[in-house]
């Protein structure tokens, strides 16, 4: 590919990234300085080659998933962020969190509304993983909170409102309790099967108990699969079939495979490179954020294929380095030093 048609590619996707609407040639005649049959001619060949595509015969062309991929591997100009716009997004971060899935909850709630895109959420995979400790708090009139530490450091909460009080036995037994059956088993291990078995062994408690054991399974499940926020961005975006949107939300650890397979900095996947992916013309963006310099888990982006990648990489790269700074006790005079 020689040099004009590589500008012209660029253009063409450019264009279509904000309009959403075939690119002819007189749109991008003031980015190429040539005739507007020679930039058809391009075009065509382009075409040929397989990076773009004329939806009708009268119409422009669009970028293909190969047009795109090209673009984000060689031609992009990614955008640098001003320290307006970091001020910004360190506003959106919130500096005090209770835990660190809430830290990461906010950051993806953040970016799902900077970017009217679905952010998603993947913890660290669980299966390297086991419960280092798992605590009871009273909190109020019946109100208790359970507490659930994994060895790869993901603290997990759950506020339980139960119909009584537990008195000192029954929280001491519980506590006793769940260090022998508990302790050091495996997250990946922790299944519907095994918690109802844990409930029958408690013999007389497992009426007044049963309950924290259920919201220790759905604290377990949390871990195991991904988080979606931004799911409306999704069912109102045109680019897509609203069918497939929903098939995906109601199967979300389907992209669990996906958000796993980024180890380390950034990916950007699409849709007709990846079998199993049930949403048709989109991609992917994931980062993934480290704690004391083992991955933690993966943020990232779902959208159409036509996002607007040179603003939103920078914005997903500067939310996975703070929250990483965040989560290995990092602060901003460190930095500087």
């Amino acid at each position: 590919m020689d040099d004009r048609k590589l500008r012209i590619l660029t253009a063409v996707v450019d264009e279509y990234i904000v309009t959403g609407e075939p690119v002819g040639s007189k749109a991008i005649m003031p980015h190429i300085k040539a005739s507007s049959a020679t930039i058809r001619n391009e075009m065509a060949e382009l075409e040929k080659q397989g990076y773009l595509e004329q939806p009708h015969t009268s119409a422009g062309r669009v970028p293909t998933y190969k047009g795109y991929r090209l673009y984000v591997d060689k031609l992009m100009e990614q955008n640098k962020l001003s320290d307006e716009e970091k001020g910004m997004l360190d506003q959106m971060i919130p500096k005090e969190y209770v835990t660190e899935n809430d830290l990461v909850e906010q950051a993806s709630v953040a970016l799902a509304e900077l970017t009217k895109c679905a952010a998603i959420v993947a913890n660290a995979t669980p299966e390297i993983s086991v419960i280092s400790k798992v605590e009871v708090i009273p909190t109020g009139k019946r109100m208790y909170v359970i507490l659930m530490i994994t060895s790869n450091g993901s603290i997990k909460n759950k506020v339980c409102r139960l119909e009584f009080d537990l008195d000192q036995e029954q929280l001491d037994f519980f506590d006793n309790f769940v260090k022998q059956n508990l302790d050091g088993v495996a997250v990946s291990d922790i299944s519907d099967a095994y918690i109802e078995k844990l409930t029958e062994a408690m013999g007389t408690y497992m009426l007044s108990l049963s309950p924290l054991v259920s919201e220790i399974l759905k604290m377990s499940k949390e871990m195991k699969e991904v988080s979606i926020t931004g799911q409306r961005n999704l069912l109102t975006c045109q680019d897509f079939d609203r069918n497939e949107i929903i098939s995906l939300l109601d199967n979300e650890k389907i992209l669990k495979s996906f958000m796993d397979d980024t180890f380390s900095g950034l990916k950007v996947m699409f849709s007709p490179e990846k079998d199993g992916f049930v949403v048709s013309n989109s991609s992917m963006i994931t980062s993934s954020f480290m704690k004391d310099g083992k991955k933690a888990g993966t943020l990232g982006l779902l959208g159409p294929m036509r996002l607007d990648y040179a603003k939103f990489i920078p914005y997903l790269e500067y939310f996975t380095g703070k929250i990483t700074d965040m989560l290995s006790g990092e602060t901003e005079d460190e930095d500087e030093k």
